[in-house]
């Protein structure tokens, strides 16, 4: 999963043009959606992560509108696919099609799909079928797609933002475990509240609309990656992460009684991964110069909530996996010789 060679060390210079990224793109991304500071706080760990997001939530919250701010301000290539359930997945990867040359030779050409791009916007995701969602997989780990026996390369960098609405709603497909886990984080977009709203029509009645800013591209989200994954993890910090993992899966004795009673699969080691991709981020964002253990904590439920797949019981009594979280946080403490779990 790694290639166990430590990271050079970056300098401090580094680390505040990374943190100077991340501060302009928020402030930006506050030009034009009105609250949702976690949801936006959370989609940016996910960008300097370098992984995928999944947005759920209620239609005409403001999801696909977050996204294609996000393009806008670092001037990444974006295209977008809605997702409907004739959608095909040729419609997304590309396909074979006979060309003529001008001189009336035929041969066959890939036409690329929008996949190949930058950003791609999927949305209402949890309305294709699960055939057409299956194709992403390659896309999302790999960075790269299959088509006609030959193996083609996204752009870098490369980044799915798919939005869906609440499985309950009607029409719509749930993903799969394999794709869920793609995902580096699972965000929930809430309803604003009153002032929030308020707000909401006063920007709806301005004469013009915010208007937006570049503040880097590409290329200087590539270069704050990499200082992030630089950016030191102390042991403690790392074996805190990995017990949280272990601490969902109810076949272990760490695990909360909440998590033995209603969940039937734990997060995949992918999950413990995400935990300390979305801490660094965290740390960077508030100034500091390694991961901490309340970074970790902060990220337990972005990261870990579509990975804990609840039993028939947990499916019959309605809950929801952030409760079954919180009382793993409530566990596991970043000593490990106090897991009242782990005492008894």
């Amino acid at each position: 999963m790694t290639s166990g060679t430590d990271p050079a060390p970056v300098s401090d210079e580094e680390l505040e043009r990374a943190r100077g990224l991340f501060d302009a793109l928020a402030d930006q991304i506050a030009r034009v959606i009105v609250g949702q500071h976690e949801a936006i706080e959370q989609l940016l760990w996910a960008l300097g992560a370098g992984g995928h997001a999944l947005l759920e939530g209620a239609p005409g919250l403001g999801k696909t509108m977050l996204v294609r701010t996000i393009a806008s301000a670092l001037q990444l290539d974006v295209r977008r696919v809605q997702c409907t359930p004739d959608l095909m997945p040729a419609d997304v990867l590309g396909t074979t099609v006979v060309a003529e040359t001008s001189a009336g030779e035929r041969s066959l050409v890939f036409e690329p799909g929008p996949i190949f791009t930058h950003l791609l916007l999927v949305d209402e995701i949890n309305r294709a079928t699960p055939r057409t969602q299956s194709a992403l997989l390659e896309a999302m780990q790999e960075r790269r797609v299959t088509t006609g026996g030959q193996s083609r390369p996204l752009p870098s960098p490369f980044f799915v933002l798919a939005t869906q609405n609440p499985i309950e709603m009607e029409g719509t497909y749930p993903l799969p475990e394999a794709q869920l886990d793609r995902f580096l984080v699972k965000i929930v977009i809430d309803p604003p509240d009153r002032a929030d709203l308020v707000e909401v029509l006063r920007r709806t009645a301005a004469p013009q609309p915010p208007r937006l800013e570049p503040v880097g591209d590409g290329e200087a989200l590539l270069a704050a990656a990499r200082v992030l994954h630089a950016m030191p993890c102390a042991e403690p910090v790392l074996d805190y992460a990995a017990r949280l993992v272990l601490a969902t899966h109810p076949a272990r004795a760490e695990a909360p009684e909440p998590v033995r009673r209603y969940v039937r699969y734990g997060a995949s080691p992918r999950g413990a991964q995400a935990l300390i991709g979305c801490a660094r981020v965290r740390a960077l964002r508030r100034g500091q110069a390694c991961v901490g253990f309340e970074d970790v904590a902060a990220a337990v439920a972005p990261a870990l909530r579509h990975r804990v797949l609840l039993g028939f019981e947990g499916l019959a009594e309605g809950l929801r996996p952030d409760t079954i979280l919180d009382s793993v946080l409530e566990t596991v403490s970043p000593a490990p010789a106090v897991d009242r779990a782990a005492s008894r």
